[in-house]
């Protein structure tokens, strides 16, 4: 009898073990743009699972919701924007999202299938730019880098449309929805655009960019969590992942230019 309790009690601790969530694969999850977003996670799933981090992609085709469910702890980080929407977001919506790592920039490009160049912008062409605030300035940058205005301040990312000084073609500024702006090209003169949005409407940006930031640009695309979460083991696993050569070759190879690894 008593063989045959300690039998009993080795096979149930035997099954304790093996179910024990230690040994269990953890979840996270994230949020992220399809493009290139999600395509770059979907490249290191396979190495996070050999990891023990099952990781679950939740694409979102907007700039609001990513934000607002990890915020509410329904989605543990997500990967979508850069520093200045961030901070811009969590000032207007009282949230209080952190950075955790830099991935990659998407250089922010200007669209048209009027015209050929800047310079050939007619006087009153229309101008399609983003309406979020931190977009907004970004794009009155390169319009002033391209010398077709001048700001106020040249050096305040959060610049608006009222900090125009010159404005020697004398271009309407429409402010818009930015996932909207590449259905918008034929109504517009000129659109500027962000990567991702571009590169879902099958345009090149190295190729269809009239102009477009360098390599440089400060706009590098985060890792973003709660403050509770973002020193996390997965979470350490996830950018480990991709900063890594191998998420450099495949951003390098697969995207021609179009995104830039920012580690």
């Amino acid at each position: 009898m008593k063989n045959t309790l300690t039998l009993l009690a080795g096979a149930l601790l035997i099954s304790v073990m093996a179910t024990s969530p230690a040994s269990a694969e953890e979840i996270l999850s994230v949020a992220a743009s399809p493009t290139p977003h999600a395509e770059i996670l979907e490249h290191i799933k396979p190495q996070l699972k050999k990891e023990g981090v099952d990781l679950q992609i939740h694409v979102f085709t907007d700039y609001v919701q990513p934000n607002l469910q990890v915020e509410e702890k329904r989605i543990d980080v997500n990967y979508f924007q850069h520093q200045p929407y961030l901070d811009a977001f969590n000032k207007s919506h009282h949230t209080h999202l952190v950075a955790v790592a830099p991935v990659h920039v998407e250089p922010f490009g200007a669209y048209s299938r009027k015209v050929k160049s800047a310079a050939a912008l007619r006087d009153g062409a229309v101008v399609a730019i983003p309406n979020d605030p931190s977009n907004v300035g970004r794009a009155l940058l390169l319009l002033q880098k391209n010398g077709l205005i001048k700001l106020k301040d040249p050096t305040n990312i959060l610049e608006t449309p009222r900090d125009i000084v010159d404005n020697p073609k004398h271009l309407e500024i429409k402010e818009l929805e930015a996932a909207t702006l590449p259905r918008v090209l034929d109504q517009v003169d000129l659109a500027l655009i962000n990567t991702n949005y571009a590169l879902d409407a099958h345009l090149v940006p190295t190729r269809d960019a009239l102009f477009i930031e360098d390599a440089h640009s400060p706009y590098a695309n985060l890792i973003v969590a709660r403050a509770d979460n973002a020193n996390s083991d997965a979470v350490k696993k996830l950018v480990a992942a991709l900063q890594t050569q191998d998420v450099r070759d495949f951003i390098d190879q697969k995207y021609q230019g179009a995104v830039v690894p920012a580690f």
